[in-house]
């Protein structure tokens, strides 16, 4: 629907019904607008015009006796077309700054402040994912022994960011061949990304006979776990209680369907990153999402780039969320983020 072919009047009276209904939660009647936001017509015209919104599927009546709620192709139009952002406060911005502060030296620490943060400051389920290592350059790799029989691998990449697994291995470790074989894995795979990496590791120690073989071969064979670009313990959520006090979600097998799905990390991730690596702000509504437990769900997210890698925040909630508001708050902390993790 193009917003061009809308009359004024159809413009004005959608953008209060979406604005009224984000605010109440309750279907918008003809007379509700009509008397509270007089517009100078009677109740019998905004019906009218309801009824033509409606018959271009911007908005619908949940029942016969109800008003009307936006749909989905509603909410689109009123992002693209309408959507003012709120001016934050010097005070909210002076918050953001201090739940997000640079003391914790840990991506993965300011990533969880950083979720918990977009969940208080907006009410809504707070999102943080972890750049991927997918394209992340390789800065060392250390071997550390934690006890007789009990290594530590660590994986680390430019910017900062790192994974680490604790394995306990059969043989007593040598700490002359442990850092021989720290060499060796650090002159054969630093300085490449960790994609290229992945994709040609079993040929980079065909030939190798420095190191210890066993150590070689532990690393590879848990290869998978500390290089896979997307592991579940990269997602962030926090504030799940705030979208099941939602009105929305008062049926029960919708909140079970919900939970299961937040619960389920990977598909978040799929979910989030579906919608590609996308510079600013990017609002996805209901169905966009193509996932029946997210029908009823918008996401409102934005970029953040750490050491050349890009990972995403954002906010998820109910389809009546305050876009004006959210779209603010999320822009301002992702490009803190940004700062906060290139000091």
């Amino acid at each position: 629907m193009a917003f061009e072919n809308l009359n004024e009047r159809e413009r004005q009276i959608l953008e209060l019904l979406i604005a009224h209904y984000i605010q109440t939660a309750d279907p918008v009647g003809s007379r509700v607008i009509a008397s509270r936001y007089k517009l100078g017509i009677s109740p019998a015209t905004v019906r009218n015009t309801l009824q033509d919104l409606e018959e271009l599927g911007l908005i619908e009546q949940p029942h016969t006796s109800a008003g009307r709620v936006p749909t989905d192709s509603g909410y689109r139009l009123y992002v693209d077309r309408m959507l003012k952002p709120e001016v934050l406060s010097d005070e909210e911005k002076e918050q953001i700054k201090r739940e997000i502060s640079a003391d914790s030296v840990a991506v993965d620490r300011i990533l969880e402040q950083t979720s918990r943060l977009l969940a208080n400051l907006t009410h809504q389920l707070g999102l943080s994912v972890a750049p991927s290592f997918e394209r992340g350059i390789l800065t060392r790799i250390e071997l550390v022994p934690v006890a007789e029989r009990k290594l530590l691998m660590i994986v680390a990449v430019k910017g900062g960011l790192a994974r680490s697994i604790l394995l306990e291995v059969d043989i007593r470790i040598d700490t002359v061949a442990l850092e021989e074989t720290r060499r060796v894995l650090n002159e054969r795979l630093s300085g490449r990304s960790l994609g290229e990496i992945r994709a040609t590791l079993g040929e980079r120690f065909n030939d190798v006979s420095a190191g210890d073989a066993r150590l070689i071969k532990l690393f590879l064979d848990h290869s998978e776990t500390l290089l896979h670009s997307a592991a579940p313990e990269q997602v962030h959520l926090e504030g799940t209680a705030n979208i099941l006090r939602q009105p929305e979600f008062k049926n029960q097998e919708k909140v079970s369907a919900l939970v299961d799905f937040l619960e389920e990390k990977k598909s978040l991730v799929e979910v989030v990153s579906a919608k590609g690596i996308k510079e600013g702000i990017v609002i996805t509504i209901g169905r966009e999402t193509d996932r029946d437990e997210t029908r009823n769900l918008s996401m409102v997210t934005s970029t953040y780039e750490v050491g050349g890698l890009k990972g995403t925040i954002g906010v998820i909630g109910p389809t009546r969320m305050p876009y004006s508001k959210l779209v603010s708050i999320v822009d301002y902390t992702a490009k803190l983020l940004t700062e906060i993790l290139s000091e």
